[in-house]
C-alpha cells in the first residue's frame, strides 16, 4: 500500500523547516507531529526533601535535551550557583551544544561522546574519580546507573522531571499510513490512551533497540526499523520505504 500520510511522536517544530517536511513535500504526504508523552518536572523542594545537593558533586551527566534544561532549572530553583570548575559529560555534541541555552561553552569543562552509548560509558569511565549527578526522568534506561555500580563510581541519580502520557483521545478516529516512534513511552501511551489498537494498514517505524522491543512485545510489527547500515536517520529510513511501496 502506498503511503500518502505519517504521523511522527514529537513535538510540532512550528515554522521550522526539518527533513521530515522536506521528506513530505517531495513525496507529496500528509504530515502531523503530535507527542505521545510530556514531560512534567519535579519542583526543586521534592528534591530537597530527598536532600539531594548538587554541589555535592563535581560532574553532571546529561542525556538529553530534557535533562540539561531540568538540571539548570532545579539548580536555579535551589538558588545554586554552578562553580566553573563543575564537569557536564554530554551523550552527544547536540546536547553539549544545547546547554549553551544555559552556560558560556568555552568557560566550561565540557565532554561529549559521539551518540554511542558504549563510546561513552568508556567516557565515563575514563573519569572514574569524579562524583557524578545523573539527572533523569522517572521512566529511563538501566544502562548508565548499572554501568556506574558495576565500576563502582560514586554518582547521584536525580529524578528531576517525569515521563507522562499525552492525550491522545482526539486522535481516535484519525488514520495514518506511518506512525513513527521513539521510544517505549511513545508505545506504553499508545496502549495506554487506546488499549483496543490494532494495527492492520498502519506501518510502524521505530527508531532504536528499546524502541522495537517495546513495539514486538506489544505484539506489532515494527515495519520501518531505524537505524541501520543503509539508513543511519529515520528520515532516511522512511524515504527508503516510501521509495519502494510508492514505486
Amino acid at each position: 500500500m502506498k503511503v500518502k500520510s505519517i504521523l511522527v511522536s514529537q513535538p510540532d517544530p512550528g515554522d521550522k523547516k526539518t527533513p521530515y517536511h522536506t521528506l513530505a513535500e517531495k513525496f507529496k504526504l500528509k504530515l502531523d507531529f503530535r507527542p505521545f508523552i510530556q514531560v512534567d518536572p519535579v519542583a526543586a523542594r521534592e528534591l530537597r526533601k530527598q536532600r539531594l545537593d548538587i554541589l555535592n558533586h563535581t560532574a553532571v551527566i546529561l542525556t538529553s535535551r530534557n535533562a540539561v534544561d531540568n538540571f539548570f532549572r532545579v539548580a536555579e530553583e535551589m538558588k545554586v550557583e554552578l562553580p566553573p570548575t563543575m564537569k557536564y559529560f554530554c551523550m552527544n555534541e547536540g546536547v553539549s551544544l544545547y546547554t549553551q541555552k544555559y552556560i558560556v561553552l568555552r568557560k566550561r569543562k565540557m565532554f561529549f561522546g559521539k551518540g554511542q552509548l558504549p563510546e561513552f560509558l568508556t567516557l565515563l569511565k575514563g573519569h572514574g574519580k569524579e562524583r557524578f549527578l545523573f539527572p533523569c526522568s522517572n521512566i529511563r534506561a538501566e544502562d548508565i546507573p548499572n554501568f556506574l555500580d558495576q565500576h563502582k563510581m560514586n554518582y547521584t541519580e536525580a529524578v528531576m522531571y517525569k515521563t507522562v502520557n499525552a492525550d491522545l483521545s482526539d486522535l481516535a478516529d484519525v488514520y495514518y499510513d506511518i506512525i513513527v516512534f521513539f521510544s517505549p513511552a511513545d508505545i506504553k501511551s499508545l496502549f495506554d490512551n487506546f488499549p483496543e489498537f490494532v494495527q492492520n494498514n498502519t506501518r510502524i517505524a521505530g527508531w532504536g533497540k528499546t524502541t522495537h522491543q517495546a513495539i514486538e512485545e506489544a505484539q506489532l510489527i515494527n515495519n520501518i526499523p531505524a537505524p541501520s547500515a543503509d539508513a543511519p536517520s529515520m528520515v532516511a529510513a522512511l524515504e527508503n520505504y516510501i521509495l519502494q511501496v510508492n514505486a
